[in-house]
Parts: structure tokens; C-alpha cells; sequence
């Protein structure tokens, strides 16, 4: 199934938090495996998660869609500040689930308050670093694709959130809009330095929050750029 083809409704009720999605398998699949996850309020729906996850399915990569552990349990509305610790176990389920399926290296994505999360999963757990021993380092992420990184609310520049990322050693690419108000092209290359891990910074010009992809608007030709800057970034 290529990721133009309908994907697959995934659920894995085995874990707890239990995993729920929709998983697009490549008609020629090169082994990796990519999971994606949405912002506060969205879900696994948002259209730049579809257009990503059929890129990345038509290049090989099995790619799991996946709902947060706050939005399997409701429809609508934003996390809860008490959420965020389960919704890191529910991404880790995830990729554990997409390890299954795949038979190598497997990448985590996120959208905004999602990518948040992604990168505090790895800061707090090791990853897949390749200066890392197989036997001394459990297998998390290989890399880490984050969207829309909410580095601080809008209007709001003293509220920094990146605390933890002094201790995130998993490779980062960051795709951030030229007119986000949640964290600008400067403040952004400005929290990169704070990562002792590779790191490397997409702008896209003159995008918002949203990168451009909204239900009636779709910026014509991101999916492949942010493609072609993953590859590049992430090759062996």
C-alpha cells in the first residue's frame, strides 16, 4: 500500500496507555519506520500529518499517524496540565508498536505540542545514538522531526520551554514558520545551541503556527522540502 492508498486503522490496546492511529504502509518499504503525532488541539487528522505521512510512505517509510493519550479520551479541547507525562508513555508505546513493523531505524514527529512532547520523551530517555552501544543504550528514537516547536507562548518570550533540552541527545531537525508566534527563526537557532546533540533548522518563509496547512490550504510543495531536509540531515 503506497501512502497515496487508504491507511490502515491501527489500535494496540495491549499497552497502557493503549495505542491508536492510522498506519500507512509503503508499496516499496526501505525498513524505517516514522511515527506522527498532532498539536494541543488537533489529532492525527491535521492535514499536514497526512501529507507528511504519504511523502514519507511513497519514499519507503512505514508511517504510524497516532492520537495522543488526551485525545483517545476525548474529542475535543486541549490537554489537561496534567496529561503530558501519559501522553509521553503513549508516544513511547507508539514507537515500540512501529518497532514491530518495521526492521529499522524508527524516527519520532511531532506537531507542535506534540513534537514538545517527543523531545521530552528523549531527553528523559536514551536514544539511538550512533557513538552508543547496542547493548548500553535501549533503542527510543533515531532522530527527532519536530514542527511548529512551541518554544514559548505567544507574546509571551520569557516563558521558555526548554528545559529539557540541555539534556536531548537524540538528532533534532526543527521546521519552523518565519512568522510563528510561538518561537521565531532567531529564537529558535538561539534554543538549538542549548542541544548537545546534532541539530539542524528548516525556516519556511513567511508561514504562521500552522506551516501553512490548514483544512482549505495546503503550502504546495513542504511535505517534499521537508522530506529532502530529513534525508539529507539523517543519512548514514
Amino acid at each position: 500500500m503506497s501512502g497515496e492508498s487508504s491507511p490502515q486503522v491501527f489500535t494496540d490496546v495491549s499497552a497502557d496507555p493503549f495505542v491508536r492511529g492510522l498506519l500507512h504502509r509503503p508499496a516499496n518499504p526501505n525498513g524505517r519506520g516514522l511515527v506522527l503525532t498532532h498539536g494541543a488541539g488537533s489529532n492525527c487528522q491535521a492535514p499536514l500529518l497526512i501529507a507528511l505521512a504519504e511523502t514519507f510512505a511513497d519514499a519507503g517509510f512505514i508511517v504510524l499517524r497516532c492520537d495522543l493519550p488526551y485525545r483517545q479520551d476525548r474529542p475535543y479541547g486541549p490537554p489537561g496540565p496534567g496529561e503530558a507525562k501519559r501522553d509521553r508513555d503513549g508516544l513511547k508505546n507508539a514507537l515500540m508498536a512501529l518497532k514491530n513493523a518495521a526492521t529499522g531505524r524508527v524516527f519520532l514527529g511531532g506537531l507542535s505540542y506534540g513534537g514538545r512532547q517527543s523531545s521530552m520523551l528523549c531527553a528523559e530517555l536514551p536514544g539511538e545514538g550512533p557513538e552508543e552501544a547496542p547493548e548500553e543504550a535501549p533503542a527510543l528514537a533515531a532522530g527527532l522531526l519536530l514542527l511548529s516547536y512551541p518554544l514559548h507562548p505567544p507574546r509571551k518570550p520569557d516563558q521558555l520551554r526548554t528545559q529539557h533540552l540541555f539534556n536531548l541527545l537524540t538528532p533534532t531537525l526543527f521546521v519552523q514558520g518565519t512568522r510563528d508566534p510561538f518561537g521565531s527563526i532567531a529564537e529558535v537557532q538561539q534554543a538549538l545551541k542549548l542541544i548537545p546533540a546534532k541539530t539542524a533548522l528548516l525556516p519556511v518563509e513567511g508561514a504562521g503556527h500552522d506551516l501553512g496547512f490548514k483544512r482549505k490550504s495546503k503550502r504546495q510543495g513542504l511535505p517534499e522540502a521537508v522530506f529532502s531536509e530529513f534525508k539529507n540531515f539523517f543519512q548514514p
